[in-house]
């Protein structure tokens, strides 16, 4: 206990001194939201990687996952690798910086003002993404705080706290460089630890075959069994769902986009692309790898789900952890935790700040104004965050991954067709952005109250097309497929197309 402190107290004063490090290099606005645009391709592509991977796929996902598909959930893992790192990268990378530099956006729903002319698309998806990050970073807090009560013996609710108040601290002071640099150093720490916790999960049933024998006699819910150790796991079609999720769902995901509007050039985005996809292989394919196993270390109850909870699974696997290993994990989820949180709350606070507070001001609001109100509301949104997360503690329904389903379905339901169809295609118009915005919001709130009912009445059981994942998978492709059809039936101004027109000019210029 003793070494796990002293690790965890090191690890803070180290993220906390970075801060102050970087307080005196943010002057300005650009400097905090997006560290100058100057970031190099290694401290972008752990940024993104570990803004992508917290306690919420380590610990939520990973468990409910892993228990529902065995091994089968590394599919979700190579996924994440393939969808939503490797494309990600590739088809929106270059095109972002480039377009979100001449537009001098710093946030997304400053280039949907800019892209699409209209003010009213900055409000609303401000709007959209001040309210549904919320979910997200109380699931992280989530995933965090369960693992820290088994390590340390902390009540859950001080740990979530406790966090807040560290994230604060060094995002508030550092802005996105301090993230950034922290984001190496915690990438780092993921790589290593995830692959000695596989190792040492896996000797703890006698290696890798040994494990794969013991998954192949538990049975499935249909009574049979060797599936849980079968390639695609007893349930594929749902499995696809959350693969759609988890990986295409980055495309729209303000706070992962924003990391492209930072980096410094060409060169940087083809390096940026290859370090990213190995960190998701590792760390993501590492995460559902390990939870494919949470049935050889958790009971399942007579209702068919884990005696611990969905959540409890990945802690109780640590728990057989030699003490210095489980250290190591805490530090390990804690990195990735903190990380995504101080990406959270600056994209949270720099859209309120930039897209709703200033315009209100009439240029009035001097730059230092900004600045002050941005770091105002990074301490609103984690206290929101905090009290929700405390809040749904006791609701065995709120799970990890329900809540962060919930999150992701809106933001890139609403968010992922019009921007990526707007950095590609003059053709797009603004009532097509307006029906994506609708119907990404729309499907989520619905399929929220229906889900949450259903849940109640015993209408649904388990892992079904009709869960919270499935649903943000749909939003996003009913996204898709809506946005150019709308603008097939819709025109543009006069204004908008020489908007357009000008917009696109950036594409020619020589980089």
């Amino acid at each position: 206990m003793a070494a796990r402190w002293i690790v965890l107290v090191i690890y803070l004063t180290l993220m906390i001194c970075i801060g102050v490090y970087y307080r005196k290099m943010t002057n300005s606005v650009n400097d905090f939201v997006l560290g100058g645009r100057g970031l190099g391709p290694w401290f972008t592509a752990f940024a993104y990687g570990t803004s992508y991977f917290s306690a919420v796929i380590f610990v939520g996902y990973a468990g409910k996952f892993g228990w529902a598909y065995g091994v089968a959930s590394t599919w979700v893992g190579i996924g994440n690798a393939v969808i939503g790192s490797l494309l990600a990268w590739v088809i929106l990378g270059r095109r972002t910086r480039i377009m979100t530099k001449h537009l001098q956006a710093k946030t997304m729903p400053e280039f949907f003002e800019k892209r699409y002319n209209s003010k009213m698309l900055k409000v609303i998806s401000a709007l959209i993404v001040f309210v549904f990050l919320i979910p997200y970073t109380a699931s992280v807090y989530n995933g965090l705080s369960r693992l820290f009560e088994k390590g340390f013996g902390i009540p859950y609710k001080y740990c979530i706290i406790g966090m807040a108040v560290f994230t604060a601290i060094y995002v508030i002071l550092g802005g996105y460089k301090a993230t950034a640099l922290n984001d190496f150093i915690q990438g780092l720490i993921m790589l290593v630890g995830i692959s000695a916790v596989v190792i040492a999960v896996l000797n703890k049933n006698g290696g890798f075959s040994e494990s794969l024998d013991k998954l192949s006699e538990i049975a499935a819910p249909d009574g049979k069994t060797g599936q849980y150790n079968s390639i695609f796991g007893p349930d594929p079609i749902n499995l696809i769902g959350v693969v759609i999720l988890t990986s295409l769902g980055t495309w729209g995901l303000p706070q992962m986009v924003q990391k492209f509007y930072a980096i410094r050039d060409d060169k940087s985005i083809k390096i940026g692309t290859i370090v990213s996809t190995f960190f998701a292989v590792v760390v993501a394919g590492g995460c559902y790898f390990l939870g494919g196993f949470g049935r050889l270390f958790v009971k399942a109850g007579e209702d068919g789900k884990p005696l611990s909870g969905f959540d409890g699974i990945v802690p109780t696997m640590m728990e057989k952890l030699p003490s210095l290993l489980f250290g190591l994990v805490i530090v390990l989820v804690l990195s990735a935790s903190m990380s995504t949180l101080s990406s959270l709350v600056l994209t949270s606070s720099s859209t309120l700040t930039i897209d709703l507070i200033k315009p209100m001001m009439k240029g009035k609001m001097k730059e230092k104004d900004e600045l002050i109100t941005m770091r105002v509301f990074i301490l609103i949104f984690l206290a929101m965050s905090v009290i929700i997360a405390i809040g749904t503690l006791e609701h065995e329904m709120t799970v990890i991954s329900t809540l962060m389903s919930i999150s992701w379905g809106a933001l890139a339901g609403a968010f992922l067709a019009p921007f990526m169809y707007g950095l590609f295609s003059k053709k797009i118009t603004k009532a097509a952005v307006l029906t994506s915005f609708i119907c990404g919001v729309g499907i989520t709130v619905f399929h929220m109250f229906y889900y949450t009912l259903a849940e109640r009445t015993g209408e649904l059981v388990g892992i079904n097309l009709a869960s919270p994942i499935n649903a943000g998978a749909f939003a996003m492709i009913f996204g898709i497929i809506i946005v150019p059809i709308v603008s097939l039936f819709t025109k543009q101004s006069d204004e908008d197309k020489a908007n357009t027109d000008k917009v696109f000019t950036c594409y020619e210029k020589d980089i």
